[in-house]
């Protein structure tokens, strides 16, 4: 059975391709041109009659309805609102009406159409409880309070909120030293030189011992601090730290040792000093501190130490603090894959082969990288965990007729998938359970493979793998696979982690399709290999992203002989950073993945190849015969040898 065919039998078999696709209604080009002319308020240019009836005629309304604002009368907006319940549309009027009639000073219109919750945004918030803070001051002043309490500036919508209620004193000068604290751990100097002005004469010496703070964190070492109350006293101790920690995180260990009997300090205050200090440490190798560190962690119990802890003892062999330190984790924590694999291993260089025979087998009841690596320890097949729920339903009638589906069907037709994606996720909020368990399946019937992605993971649905890992793309994966010599299922994975399948996917720093290419990169590739590339905008179009990122990948796989492991890792890091981790010095594999210094790489690396394993499983039906490494893979040194082909 070839690939492509193995992939079309997920959807053939389980008859969801029988489901009639919606046909295009006479009147989608209408609507087309009616929404670009409203977007841009041009009502004369809109055929009405052409669009009456139509599924979105709702959203040429939105746009007209809030050029009107904020002037329309709140009934009307309100009408709106009621009107469309079960789309965003009318949290998307809501919200921008309740801006409209702030900045406008509507008041009362505002608490017309406001909701018991306050809306999305500083902006709005501040006008929704300067509009409620008469009415309603308790529920204000706790929402002013906390738009209040960050170490950055807000938006100007808040100043007459805040200005009245320090007026007022609702607003302490405690708290406007609390702020400052915050502004200052922030590095925000401009707002904390402002909220020092606003504290009054009785605040001086606390200012004076902030700003020697400032410029030299150590100096808390002599500062009397007797003189000031605790919760001024513990935001000196706790700001110099801050910066110390950061700064030199040997000299403020050694300053904690000296000064903590004595600290005032809350046991949150000291419980956060005490994480820094042991994060640092950690992360910054400081391995001559260990013991005090050591002896910090089962008190402090997080997750996030015991995690760095145990890396620690990895990178240095020491397989009894590893066994040690898994064991001291929380039960939730220490019952995943990856600390169980770890802890079976430890116990196998300690001689202690039952114990870890136990924990291989508990590792390889999971689904991830660590679970499937533990079950290639002991040569069975895979466990996908895998849910009854991804059996299609008998029937999908009741979802078909949804007022909701019918414009997220036209949205699709005339190219708004922005949209239409956000429609899917309103009514996904707003489904029962069976209804969710519909609506995957009814995606998957019509190829919208990014929103049954999205429906797993809104839902946490993790064990629905068709909902997962759906068939997307399956013949252009199938065939630049072939052409460039790489399995499709993985490039699938890479897909998969990096865009969940969501073609027009685009990243912070520019990365752009299912594969998520930066334009330097597929520019680069364009030329090396010849493949046609028509700028940033192609990268959007499937066959042209999988086109370059199968041939970027192969490349990377050439470069280190065919290895997955570092292949993967270089697709994500750069190869130069692959190159310099291989010279650091000979590990297993395992080793080798843990070691990664980023998390987003070691993190990438271990989805991508479980990934691959399970749409290779999910396509053959099977575990049976399904590999996540090869032999070699699992086999070879991890080190400076791999670079031959350079």
């Amino acid at each position: 059975m070839t690939f492509l065919t193995r992939l079309s039998a997920v959807c053939l078999t389980s008859a969801l391709c029988l489901l009639a696709l919606p046909e295009a209604q006479a009147d989608d080009q209408a609507m087309r041109r009616a929404l670009d002319a409203a977007r841009h308020h041009q009502w004369s240019s809109i055929n009405q009659q052409g669009i009456k009836g139509h599924a979105l005629e709702g959203y040429i309304e939105y746009h007209r309805i809030k050029q009107q604002l904020p002037a329309l009368a709140p009934d009307q907006t309100l009408a709106f609102i009621n009107r469309y319940q079960d789309s965003p549309l009318s949290e998307w009027m809501r919200s921008v009406a309740i801006g409209a009639y702030g900045r406008a000073g509507r008041f009362q219109a505002l608490r017309d159409i406001s909701l018991a919750t306050p809306p999305g945004g500083a902006e709005r918030q501040c006008y929704f409880y300067r509009a409620w803070l008469t009415q309603k001051p308790d529920m204000a002043v706790e929402g002013a309070r906390t738009l209040w309490n960050v170490g950055r500036s807000q938006d100007n919508a808040c100043d007459p909120l805040f200005s009245t209620l320090l007026s007022d004193g609702r607003l302490s000068q405690q708290d406007i030293w609390h702020r400052l604290t915050l502004a200052k751990e922030a590095g925000n100097d401009s707002l904390a030189n402002y909220l020092a002005g606003h504290l009054n004469s009785g605040w001086e010496p606390a200012i004076t011992a902030y700003h020697q703070i400032d410029q030299s964190p150590d100096a808390i070492a002599h500062l009397s601090v007797a003189r000031f109350s605790r919760p001024v006293a513990g935001a000196l101790y706790t700001t110099a730290f801050h910066a110390l920690t950061r700064k030199d995180t040997r000299k403020a260990l050694a300053l904690w040792q000296q000064l903590s009997p004595k600290a005032p300090l809350d046991s949150k205050q000291r419980h956060d000093i005490e994480h820094d200090l042991a994060f640092y440490t950690l992360v910054r190798g400081h391995t001559d501190n260990i013991a005090q560190v050591d002896r910090m962690l089962p008190q402090l119990s997080d997750s996030d130490l015991f995690e760095l802890r145990v890396r620690v003892a990895l990178e240095q062999r020491a397989w009894g603090q590893v066994s040690h330190w898994v064991q001291q984790m929380a039960p939730d924590q220490r019952d995943d894959a990856r600390w169980q694999y770890w802890l079976a291993r430890a116990q196998q260089q300690l001689g202690q082969p039952s114990q870890a025979l136990e924990h291989y087998q508990k590792a390889a009841g999971q689904r991830s990288f660590f679970g499937f690596a533990a079950a290639d320890h002991l040569g069975v097949p895979y466990s996908l965990e895998q849910d009854a729920r991804d059996t299609p339903p008998a029937s999908m009638n009741s979802i078909m007729a949804l007022p909701a589906i019918q414009r997220i069907n036209a949205l699709e037709r005339i190219g708004e998938t922005g949209l239409a994606r956000s429609e899917w996720s309103y009514l996904i909020d707003r489904s029962e359970p069976n209804d969710v368990y519909k609506l995957a399946h009814y995606a998957l019937s019509r190829q919208w493979y990014e929103l049954a992605v999205f429906t797993s993971i809104k839902t946490r649905e993790w064990d629905a793998l068709h909902w997962r890992f759906p068939p997307a793309h399956a013949s252009e994966f199938g065939a630049w696979g072939q052409k460039r010599d790489v399995s499709p299922w993985l490039l699938m994975g890479i897909a998969r982690r990096e865009s969940a399948f969501n073609p027009r996917a685009q990243s912070p720093v520019g990365a752009r399709g299912l594969m998520q290419l930066m334009p330097g990169t597929a520019a680069h590739v364009s030329r090396q290999k010849g493949i046609a590339y028509e700028g940033v905008d192609s990268l959007m179009t499937p066959s042209v992203n999988i086109a370059l990122g199968s041939a970027y990948i192969s490349d990377m796989l050439h470069r280190y002989s065919g290895n997955r492991v570092a292949a993967v890792a270089a697709y994500n890091a750069g190869p130069g950073r692959v190159d310099r981790w291989l010279m650091g010095g000979t590990q297993p594999f395992d080793l080798f993945v843990e070691s990664i210094p980023f998390r987003e790489t070691r993190e990438y690396v271990q989805a991508v190849l479980a990934y691959q394993a399970i749409f290779e499983s999910l396509a053959k039906g099977s575990t049976r015969d399904v590999v996540m490494l090869t032999p070699r893979e699992r086999q070879v040194d991890y080190d400076r040898s791999m670079l031959v082909n350079r």
